[in-house]
């Protein structure tokens, strides 16, 4: 495998190198190669056998403060030198942008620890058919008004990706990611009810069993038949964990730096601020081990962080990348493309426990809409 980093790592350099030769005063280029296998089955028969096999390279460039991209599938030589070409055409077309560039030298990661993103499964067809099967019996099987199926299905991907800029930034890495998936209907009387339940993970043997994926789904989706209406009323409300990655997301959409520069956001000029009960803390923990949002640098090269976004309901950072950053008139972040392995304290209590402390009020298992 570090062999075949190696070559695209070179692929990269010949990226930048072009770059340079074609007068581009800065450049950044980004490769990846990926391959994977689908399979999904419905009702006890199978749908439908995907393989994989994906590649494709990026290069933006700089002529002092304007900016060109452009892409390509094809790592040939004159491809390279075309899609060089390209981005250099369009930079030098585009107006000045006071912001644009590279990040700043000294925020690039400089230490690269083994994460252990990498867990190949070499599963055949067959047996990932037979898994999606177990996985779907078990859901069809949990109850007597389970009466219909959307269907399971197994993914399993690895890939390699290489990001090099002209600062001297030149690293790849390997990641695996695999998921098993299912999804029934229930119906009892007039009401008819779906859910859903999934497992995800970096290393095979940490998903979920097939079975124990099919059963869940069935448990989600008796659940919610024969469900009512309640009267209008003030109450507690709890969200399931699931539907909590969803709120968060909105917080941190909020204090991204593309929504805060553009004065899109409810959370202008938060920081320091108390946006949630003392008993909150979110942080952003990027170093986990198989984390499936580990990574030692963003998607520009600069270094990770692990922090307390909110600290005891404070707000103390936003999520920033090099532009965000400098329009801002701060550093970034590490966050360009994203934050990594997001947590929130959970207090003493488990679900059951949180359901009976609540005693009457409203469990949300689903949203629907915009803003939902």
């Amino acid at each position: 495998m570090q062999q075949q980093i190696n070559q695209l790592e070179t692929i990269v350099q010949s990226l930048l190198d072009e770059a340079r030769q074609q007068g581009a005063s800065a450049a950044e280029a980004g490769l990846s190669q990926e391959t994977g296998l689908s399979v999904s089955v419905r009702l006890g028969e199978v749908e439908t056998i995907e393989h994989h096999c994906d590649q494709g390279l990026g290069i933006t460039v700089y002529f002092g403060q304007r900016k060109g991209s452009a892409s390509t599938t094809d790592l040939s030589p004159e491809s390279i030198k075309e899609t060089v070409t390209a981005a250099c055409s369009i930079a030098r077309y585009t107006s000045t942008d006071d912001y644009a560039g590279l990040p700043e030298p000294d925020s690039l990661q400089t230490c690269f620890p083994d994460l252990q993103l990498y867990q190949p499964w070499s599963i055949e067809a067959d047996a990932a058919i037979e898994l999606a099967l177990s996985c779907e019996q078990a859901a069809r099987t949990y109850h007597t008004d389970i009466s219909n199926s959307e269907g399971a299905t197994l993914n399993t991907h690895q890939g390699i990706r290489v990001l090099g800029n002209s600062l001297g930034f030149l690293q790849g890495y390997a990641a695996t990611r695999h998921s098993l998936s299912c999804s029934v209907i229930a119906q009892r009387g007039d009401s008819m009810q779906r859910d859903y339940w999934y497992s995800v993970a970096r290393h095979p043997e940490r998903l979920q069993a097939a079975e124990a994926v099919g059963r869940k789904a069935g448990e989600r989706t008796i659940r919610r038949v024969g469900a009512r209406t309640i009267s209008t009323r003030q109450c507690p409300v709890l969200f399931s964990a699931e539907i909590a990655g969803g709120l968060l997301a909105s917080l941190i959409s909020a204090i991204s730096g593309g929504n805060l520069y553009r004065k899109s956001s409810f959370l202008l000029d938060a920081l320091g601020q108390t946006i949630f009960p003392e008993f909150v803390t979110i942080s952003e923990q990027p170093y986990l081990p198989g984390g499936l949002g580990s990574a030692a640098y963003d998607s520009e090269g600069v270094a990770t962080q692990t922090r307390h976004i909110v600290e005891n309901g404070v707000l103390l950072g936003y999520v920033l990348g090099s532009y965000s950053a400098r329009r801002l008139g701060m550093k970034s972040t590490g966050n360009a493309g994203g934050v990594h392995n997001l947590s929130i304290t959970t207090g003493n209590e488990d679900l059951a426990g949180l359901l009976s402390k609540m005693d009457t009020g409203l469990w949300v298992t689903e949203l629907m809409g915009q803003g939902g």
